[in-house]
């Protein structure tokens, strides 16, 4: 059971996301909400005037709303602010959002009741994951579309996904034996006015970005064995002067991986000066996008546990301050950022594949087919491979940049944060699969070197592989098996069989 106060961590949230664990809210969290909620009913008693508690939203916020009124305004901004498009977000964005608008909220900066933040709980922990579109962000204030329709469940509108069966809202809840909610005032701007849906999809992308991270090091160490590249640009003396990090992690990756390379023997005394850069400079490349996604977990860990509402509730000090803490620039930066790294990936490992499949830069047979014309080999994975390459170098572009002014230019810049997410989640199922094709090439080429041996980290997974899917003699329909491989990647089955036969790979 995890337990909701004052920090939340990555290995929590993927235990409750992805691993279904139940969680709770924390005696502290629950008394700071009761603090925020009083501060929000005594500006109620005085009558002051406060933004999204008494008053309308965006352009209309100089617009006073009566008492009698207050719970109408609540709903229908909830209503009025659903109109999301596009698919809907994976169960575990949904969840995510969920966990995350939760964790938000329970620092009792918002001023909503406990009931609300336990009644998200219960749609996470009875697995009622509200269907939520996954465009209609500008990122700024917050993803207010998405989380609209995360709202919408609460209070019976809407759709939800339970019981692996798509309901509308209020009759999921009526199976679930759950009352919908009547929000009070501020409630519903407090749900919505959020940078959650952003932080979900890049905390779910920086989890499964480390699996990636691995993986092309372990690709290039195969690919390095395949060509007969040389050993010496990983060793520590490179890195020593010039210690990004990133690259420094690397080369060590690349000296475990290659260690006790019977190939590396065979080619001792060759007359080769230098490697091409996608072999040479593995550290400095791959590194420089490890340095890069350890920037973005940064950022995630603190917005993880950040308070992205207005205006904000200081019950302490008396005070309600209006300000941006909705704003997604943060995460739009880190999102663009998580991309372009995992761009960088792929663009260097395709220049790999080609070494391999060009007979005129490999020595080996041309498309690592072994009767050449009649049969092509893999020559058409190049082609994908530089096509999800050139698809990813678009996607690459910064949605960050752009702003588009929103509510009659009150709202005059936004982040378009969300799109910059979506799309680094996209170049990571782009770079998975270049990878993969990596993989596979390289243990084709492996295959023309027996019975020399790479290094023991390759040495176990071009192992791995050829359990997996045969050597190619033969063209044959290749998809199915490069989607296995593929899946072999995923789950992290590849970076375990490294590590099993290298030691630690970072």
């Amino acid at each position: 059971m995890i337990e909701l106060d004052d920090h939340l961590s990555m290995e929590d949230f993927l235990r409750v996301v992805r691993d279904r664990e139940p969680v709770r809210l924390g005696v502290w969290a629950g008394e700071r909400l009761k603090k925020g909620r009083a501060a929000i009913e005594r500006i109620l008693e005085s009558g002051e005037a406060v933004y999204g508690v008494n008053t309308g939203f965006g352009k209309f916020q100089n617009t006073r709303i009566e008492a009698d009124k207050l719970r109408e305004l609540q709903r229908n901004l909830i209503l009025s602010h659903a109109i999301g498009v596009g698919g809907p977000f994976p169960a575990d964005v949904t969840r995510g959002i969920l966990l995350l608008r939760t964790q938000s909220l329970a620092q009792g900066r918002s001023g909503i009741r406990t009931v609300v933040v336990e009644r998200l709980l219960e749609f996470l922990n009875r697995e009622l994951h509200p269907l939520i579109p996954s465009q209609g962000s500008v990122g700024a204030s917050g993803d207010l579309a998405p989380l609209a329709h995360m709202a919408l469940a609460l209070i019976g509108e809407g759709e939800v996904e339970y019981e692996g069966t798509v309901w509308p809202a209020a009759d999921a809840l009526d199976s679930a034996g759950i009352e919908p909610l009547e929000l009070e005032a501020k409630e519903g701007l407090a749900l919505i006015n959020g940078t959650q849906v952003m932080c979900s999809i890049l905390a779910l992308l920086v989890a499964d970005a480390r699996i990636l991270l691995s993986t092309a090091d372990i690709a290039a160490a195969m690919s390095v064995e395949a060509l007969k590249g040389s050993h010496a640009p990983f060793d520590e003396l490179v890195t020593s002067v010039r210690p990004h990090r990133g690259a420094v992690e690397t080369a060590e990756n690349m000296r475990a991986l290659l260690a006790g390379s019977q190939i590396r023997v065979s080619h001792s005394n060759c007359s080769k000066v230098q490697d091409a850069y996608s072999l040479r400079a593995v550290p400095q490349v791959h590194g420089a996008s490890r340095d890069a996604l350890g920037y973005v977990a940064g950022v995630v860990e603190v917005e993880m546990n950040s308070v992205t509402d207005n205006p904000l509730i200081f019950p302490e000090e008396g005070r309600v301050i209006s300000g941006g803490n909705f704003h997604g620039q943060p995460l739009a930066l880190a999102g663009d950022f998580a991309g372009i790294a995992l761009a960088e990936l792929a663009n260097i490992s395709e220049r790999r594949i080609e070494q391999m499949l060009n007979p005129a830069l490999s020595g080996l047979p041309a498309f690592l087919s072994e009767q050449g014309g009649l049969h092509s080999g893999l020559m058409i994975s190049q082609y994908t491979a530089a096509s999800l390459v050139s698809e990813n170098k678009v996607l690459a572009h910064p949605a960050s940049v752009d702003s588009i002014p929103t509510s009659a230019n009150q709202e005059d810049h936004v982040s378009m944060g969300t799109i910059a997410c979506r799309k680094a989640r996209r170049i990571f199922e782009n770079v998975l699969w270049v990878l993969t094709i990596e993989l596979v090439s390289a243990a084709q080429a492996l295959d023309f070197h027996k019975p020399l041996r790479p290094g023991k980290g390759a040495a176990a997974v071009h192992e791995a592989i050829r359990d997996s899917i045969p050597h190619l003699a033969r063209d044959r329909y290749l998809k199915p098996e490069i989607e296995k491989i593929r899946e072999s990647v995923r789950s992290g089955e590849i970076v375990r069989i490294a590590r099993a036969a290298a030691g630690p790979i970072k």
